[in-house]
């Protein structure tokens, strides 16, 4: 799949389809934008982690951990899971994982100089 051609024979429906999906793009970078989110992502794509967890692995407070933490489950980029009083978190899909995947090809592949 390549990216759309804007043409100025596209349909009202055909716009409004790339639209939607601009907006959606956008929201997703806003949310991974913020370097402790990126580093959320970065510790789920090993494994479900829980909030205690993750605040040692960022060295960050639990309310900035959870803060961040909301605001991905907002956009659904993750998925919570509570046990006793732990709240564990992992990645809703395999977006987030792909996107790093990317990130990481661009800025700290081999070609990356």
């Amino acid at each position: 799949m390549g990216l759309p051609v804007l043409r100025d024979d596209l349909s009202d429906s055909e716009l409004d389809a790339i639209v939607e999906k601009a907006n959606a793009a956008s929201a997703f970078l806003k949310a991974i934008s913020h370097e402790g989110r990126l580093m959320i992502l970065c510790h789920l794509v090993s494994g479900e982690k829980s909030v205690t967890e993750l605040e040692e692995l960022l060295s960050a407070r639990q309310a900035a951990v959870s803060q961040q933490l909301s605001r991905l489950r907002l956009e659904g980029l993750v998925v919570p899971r509570r046990d006793g009083k732990a709240i564990y978190y992992r990645l809703a899909d395999d977006k987030p994982r792909k996107m790093l995947e990317t990130v990481y090809e661009l800025f700290c592949g081999d070609d990356a100089e």
